[in-house]
């Protein structure tokens, strides 16, 4: 398969649980987790987020080499009047998976499965590299399709997101991968007495 490299990025609490929101109105756990964001998304040719991230989060996905800005929904409706559609950045790619997405002026719409439109970025838009920022339920997908190359996760031990129910990165609890993917930790930064620390892992391979 013809593939970007795939990278996700996420805060995480203490217990693992992912952030939102609601515990992250800003969209990030600190100032230092924001600039980490940033530099992530300077390496990035595209961007990528689920429908859901977008909207709770009020995204526009800027960054200053005008990446693709890619947002997934398996219904393929689209609010027009999201901030993203009236931001300056790089071009909009929205995808459908269950059915053809909205039509909203200026976007590039695509129809069809996630593994297909990853492989479409790479051989149609020349993207080499890919950097998704969630939700759970769409870095799901691309665990279950094996396409996660890295994982930077801040780790906010000041905090506790959520409760027993709260998802991780992959999802709900419990609700396990058919088989174990494989990473090595490549970073290991303590942010002082923050109280965070960030966090990088690459697959495996060999």
């Amino acid at each position: 398969m013809n593939r970007p490299h795939i990278s996700i990025n996420f805060a995480i609490s203490a217990d693992g649980k992912i952030s939102s929101a609601e515990h992250c109105p800003s969209g990030w756990t600190s100032r230092a987790d924001f600039e980490r964001l940033k530099t992530l998304r300077e390496s990035a040719d595209a961007l990528m987020v689920g429908r859901g991230t977008l909207e709770s989060d009020r995204m526009t996905m800027n960054a200053p080499q005008k990446p693709l800005r890619c947002v997934v929904s398996s219904k393929g409706r689209f609010d027009p009047g999201h901030p993203l559609f009236a931001s300056d950045g790089g071009p909009i790619h929205l995808l459908g998976t269950d059915h053809a997405p909205d039509e909203i002026p200026g976007t590039h719409g695509h129809h069809g499965s996630l593994a297909a439109f990853v492989e479409t970025l790479a051989q149609e838009f020349n993207v080499k590299r890919l950097h998704c920022e969630g939700g759970g339920q769409l870095v799901r997908e691309l665990a279950t399709l094996d396409l996660i190359d890295e994982i930077h996760l801040t780790w906010a031990g000041h905090t506790l997101f959520g409760g027993v129910d709260a998802p991780g990165i992959t999802g709900s609890p419990g609700d396990f991968l058919e088989a174990s993917r494989h990473f090595e930790l490549t970073e290991f930064t303590p942010l002082g007495n923050t109280g965070e620390c960030f966090l990088s892992y690459r697959r495996k391979t060999g």
